[in-house]
């Protein structure tokens, strides 16, 4: 899967970055090598989820798919 992402120049020097597709996704970076590593961590932080927080039943399934 791919993610489009919209990078912006920082006035302090840097860039940052925002997901569209994912509000409130967005992170910095120094450089560009930076800003990318940063993405890719904010992607995965922002589509994790704690599975302690549902009912999850002996039945019940949790399956991680890779996007």
């Amino acid at each position: 899967m791919k993610i489009k992402v919209i990078v912006h120049p920082a006035e302090e020097g840097g860039y940052w970055a925002e997901v569209p597709a994912i509000p409130g996704c967005a992170t910095q970076g120094e450089n560009m090598e930076e800003l990318m590593e940063n993405v890719q961590e904010a992607i995965e932080a922002c589509l994790s989820v704690d599975i302690e927080t549902y009912d999850l039943t002996e039945d019940t399934q949790v399956l991680e798919v890779a996007v």
